[in-house]
Protein backbone atom coordinates (compact mmCIF):
# COMPACT_ATOMS: atom_id res chain seq x y z
CA UNK A 1 0.00 0.00 0.00
CA UNK A 2 1.21 3.44 -0.86
CA UNK A 3 0.78 6.71 1.47
CA UNK A 4 0.32 9.93 -0.24
CA UNK A 5 1.98 13.46 1.29
CA UNK A 6 2.16 17.12 0.52
CA UNK A 7 4.94 18.63 1.47
CA UNK A 8 4.54 22.18 0.52
CA UNK A 9 1.61 24.08 1.04
CA UNK A 10 0.05 27.44 2.88
CA UNK A 11 -3.11 28.64 4.47
CA UNK A 12 -4.57 32.24 4.23
CA UNK A 13 -4.39 32.47 8.10
CA UNK A 14 -0.38 33.06 7.50
CA UNK A 15 0.60 33.36 4.21
CA UNK A 16 -0.23 36.64 2.78
CA UNK A 17 -0.76 35.23 -0.69
CA UNK A 18 -2.61 32.13 -0.02
CA UNK A 19 -6.28 32.37 -0.69
CA UNK A 20 -7.86 29.19 1.37
CA UNK A 21 -7.94 28.57 4.99
CA UNK A 22 -6.34 25.69 6.74
CA UNK A 23 -10.08 23.88 7.34
CA UNK A 24 -10.22 23.92 3.71
CA UNK A 25 -7.08 22.85 2.38
CA UNK A 26 -7.64 19.66 5.13
CA UNK A 27 -10.76 18.99 3.15
CA UNK A 28 -9.83 19.46 -0.34
CA UNK A 29 -6.59 16.96 0.06
CA UNK A 30 -8.84 14.49 2.03
CA UNK A 31 -11.09 14.41 -1.13
CA UNK A 32 -8.15 13.59 -3.51
CA UNK A 33 -6.93 10.52 -1.53
CA UNK A 34 -4.23 11.98 0.67
CA UNK A 35 -2.73 10.54 3.82
CA UNK A 36 -1.11 13.84 4.88
CA UNK A 37 0.49 17.32 4.80
CA UNK A 38 2.86 19.19 5.92
CA UNK A 39 1.89 22.77 6.58
CA UNK A 40 4.31 25.35 5.17
CA UNK A 41 3.27 28.77 5.75
CA UNK A 42 5.45 31.35 5.04
CA UNK A 43 7.77 32.60 7.96
CA UNK A 44 7.69 36.56 8.87
CA UNK A 45 10.39 37.43 6.83
CA UNK A 46 8.45 36.04 3.98
CA UNK A 47 4.82 37.07 2.31
CA UNK A 48 3.14 36.50 5.59
CA UNK A 49 0.34 38.27 7.35
CA UNK A 50 2.04 38.57 10.89
CA UNK A 51 1.92 42.00 12.45
CA UNK A 52 5.14 43.64 12.59
CA UNK A 53 4.07 45.37 16.08
CA UNK A 54 3.49 41.92 18.25
CA UNK A 55 6.71 41.04 20.35
CA UNK A 56 8.14 37.60 19.20
CA UNK A 57 6.14 35.36 21.11
CA UNK A 58 2.91 36.73 19.69
CA UNK A 59 4.60 36.67 16.32
CA UNK A 60 5.27 32.75 17.00
CA UNK A 61 1.70 32.27 18.09
CA UNK A 62 0.47 33.65 15.50
CA UNK A 63 2.56 32.07 12.87
CA UNK A 64 1.58 28.73 14.27
CA UNK A 65 -1.80 29.45 13.44
CA UNK A 66 -3.04 27.82 10.56
CA UNK A 67 -0.93 24.74 11.41
CA UNK A 68 -2.86 24.50 14.29
CA UNK A 69 -6.21 24.80 12.14
CA UNK A 70 -5.34 22.48 9.99
CA UNK A 71 -4.16 19.87 12.98
CA UNK A 72 -8.00 20.83 14.61
CA UNK A 73 -9.95 20.21 11.50
CA UNK A 74 -7.28 17.35 10.69
CA UNK A 75 -8.42 15.43 13.55
CA UNK A 76 -11.67 15.69 12.68
CA UNK A 77 -12.07 14.51 9.17
CA UNK A 78 -9.09 12.17 9.01
CA UNK A 79 -6.02 13.41 7.55
CA UNK A 80 -2.57 13.41 9.21
CA UNK A 81 -0.78 17.23 9.58
CA UNK A 82 2.61 18.11 10.37
CA UNK A 83 4.10 21.06 11.17
CA UNK A 84 6.61 22.76 8.85
CA UNK A 85 7.54 26.48 7.52
CA UNK A 86 8.94 27.98 4.44
CA UNK A 87 11.82 30.60 5.30
CA UNK A 88 13.05 33.58 3.00
CA UNK A 89 16.35 34.40 2.80
CA UNK A 90 16.78 37.52 -0.26
CA UNK A 91 13.78 35.87 -2.09
CA UNK A 92 15.13 32.06 -2.14
CA UNK A 93 12.70 29.34 -0.01
CA UNK A 94 13.52 26.94 2.72
CA UNK A 95 11.24 24.47 3.15
CA UNK A 96 12.12 23.29 7.01
CA UNK A 97 10.53 20.50 8.87
CA UNK A 98 11.09 18.33 12.27
CA UNK A 99 11.21 22.00 15.04
CA UNK A 100 8.49 22.93 16.80
CA UNK A 101 7.26 25.98 18.69
CA UNK A 102 9.46 25.72 21.32
CA UNK A 103 12.64 26.00 18.82
CA UNK A 104 10.99 29.03 17.53
CA UNK A 105 9.92 30.42 20.91
CA UNK A 106 14.02 30.18 21.95
CA UNK A 107 15.26 31.45 18.99
CA UNK A 108 14.18 35.40 18.65
CA UNK A 109 15.36 37.58 15.50
CA UNK A 110 16.01 34.42 13.50
CA UNK A 111 14.14 36.30 11.07
CA UNK A 112 17.23 37.86 10.15
CA UNK A 113 19.92 35.06 9.75
CA UNK A 114 21.71 34.52 6.03
CA UNK A 115 21.87 31.15 4.77
CA UNK A 116 24.77 30.00 6.71
CA UNK A 117 23.82 30.78 10.15
CA UNK A 118 20.03 29.38 9.21
CA UNK A 119 20.94 26.40 8.35
CA UNK A 120 23.91 25.86 11.11
CA UNK A 121 21.33 26.49 13.16
CA UNK A 122 17.95 24.22 11.74
CA UNK A 123 20.51 21.44 11.78
CA UNK A 124 21.91 22.12 15.33
CA UNK A 125 18.43 21.37 16.72
CA UNK A 126 17.88 18.41 14.14
CA UNK A 127 15.89 19.76 11.26
CA UNK A 128 15.47 19.01 7.86
CA UNK A 129 15.74 21.75 5.35
CA UNK A 130 14.93 21.72 1.85
CA UNK A 131 15.42 24.43 -1.08
CA UNK A 132 12.36 24.81 -2.28
CA UNK A 133 11.92 25.65 -6.19
CA UNK A 134 15.91 26.71 -6.74
CA UNK A 135 15.35 27.94 -9.83
CA UNK A 136 12.18 29.86 -9.92
CA UNK A 137 12.27 33.23 -11.81
CA UNK A 138 10.18 36.54 -10.48
CA UNK A 139 10.76 40.25 -9.76
CA UNK A 140 11.07 39.90 -5.92
CA UNK A 141 13.62 36.90 -5.71
CA UNK A 142 17.25 38.03 -5.62
CA UNK A 143 18.80 34.36 -5.15
CA UNK A 144 16.83 32.66 -7.95
CA UNK A 145 19.32 29.38 -8.04
CA UNK A 146 20.49 26.92 -5.48
CA UNK A 147 22.33 27.00 -2.15
CA UNK A 148 25.66 25.79 -1.92
CA UNK A 149 24.92 22.01 -1.45
CA UNK A 150 26.09 21.74 1.71
CA UNK A 151 23.91 24.07 2.91
CA UNK A 152 20.71 21.74 2.67
CA UNK A 153 19.66 18.04 2.97
CA UNK A 154 17.49 18.03 0.04
CA UNK A 155 15.87 19.72 -2.94
CA UNK A 156 12.87 20.14 -4.31
CA UNK A 157 12.59 18.92 -7.97
CA UNK A 158 9.28 19.18 -8.61
CA UNK A 159 6.94 22.29 -7.92
CA UNK A 160 3.71 21.56 -9.54
CA UNK A 161 3.45 25.82 -10.02
CA UNK A 162 6.81 26.30 -11.36
CA UNK A 163 7.61 26.00 -15.05
CA UNK A 164 8.85 22.64 -16.46
CA UNK A 165 12.44 24.40 -17.31
CA UNK A 166 12.86 25.49 -13.96
CA UNK A 167 11.65 21.56 -12.56
CA UNK A 168 14.48 20.57 -15.05
CA UNK A 169 17.49 22.44 -13.78
CA UNK A 170 16.49 21.63 -10.09
CA UNK A 171 16.22 18.06 -10.85
CA UNK A 172 19.62 17.88 -12.56
CA UNK A 173 21.57 20.57 -10.09
CA UNK A 174 20.14 17.68 -7.30
CA UNK A 175 20.75 14.58 -9.21
CA UNK A 176 24.84 16.63 -10.00
CA UNK A 177 25.22 16.56 -5.63
CA UNK A 178 23.57 13.39 -5.15
CA UNK A 179 20.86 15.21 -2.73
CA UNK A 180 17.51 13.95 -1.58
CA UNK A 181 14.91 15.21 -4.05
CA UNK A 182 11.03 16.15 -3.23
CA UNK A 183 8.09 16.77 -4.82
CA UNK A 184 5.31 19.27 -3.48
CA UNK A 185 1.98 21.64 -4.71
CA UNK A 186 3.34 24.55 -3.57
CA UNK A 187 -0.61 24.79 -2.81
CA UNK A 188 -1.70 28.01 -1.73
CA UNK A 189 -5.53 27.63 -2.64
CA UNK A 190 -7.91 24.42 -2.25
CA UNK A 191 -8.68 23.23 -6.11
CA UNK A 192 -5.35 23.57 -7.75
CA UNK A 193 -5.82 22.16 -10.52
CA UNK A 194 -2.51 20.20 -10.77
CA UNK A 195 -1.47 18.57 -7.29
CA UNK A 196 1.88 16.87 -6.47
CA UNK A 197 3.98 15.39 -3.15
CA UNK A 198 5.70 12.35 -1.98
CA UNK A 199 4.70 8.71 -1.85
CA UNK A 200 5.83 6.75 0.89
CA UNK A 201 5.31 2.92 1.44
CA UNK A 202 4.86 3.11 5.31
CA UNK A 203 2.95 5.51 6.78
CA UNK A 204 3.73 8.03 9.05
CA UNK A 205 4.00 8.27 12.79
CA UNK A 206 5.04 11.67 12.84
CA UNK A 207 7.56 14.24 10.54
CA UNK A 208 10.75 13.03 11.25
CA UNK A 209 9.64 9.25 9.30
CA UNK A 210 9.29 11.51 6.25
CA UNK A 211 12.32 13.28 6.72
CA UNK A 212 14.16 9.71 7.54
CA UNK A 213 12.27 8.53 4.12
CA UNK A 214 13.40 11.52 2.04
CA UNK A 215 16.83 11.29 2.99
CA UNK A 216 17.13 7.68 2.59
CA UNK A 217 15.56 8.16 -0.85
CA UNK A 218 12.90 5.85 0.42
CA UNK A 219 10.28 8.12 -1.92
CA UNK A 220 8.40 8.39 -5.23
CA UNK A 221 7.91 11.44 -6.35
CA UNK A 222 4.03 12.10 -6.93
Amino acid sequence: MAYSYETHMHTSEVSKCARSTAEQQVTAYIELGYTGIIITDHFINGYSNCPEHLPWDKKMLFFTSGYNNAKKAGDKYGLDVFFGWEFTIRGADFLTYGLDLEFLLANPGMDKLDFYEYSALVRKHGGYLAQAHPYRKEYYIEHNYPVEPYLVDGVEVFNAVDTTMANTRSFMFAKEHDLPMQAGTDSHRAGNYKYSGIVLQNKAKSIYDIIKDIKNKNIDLL
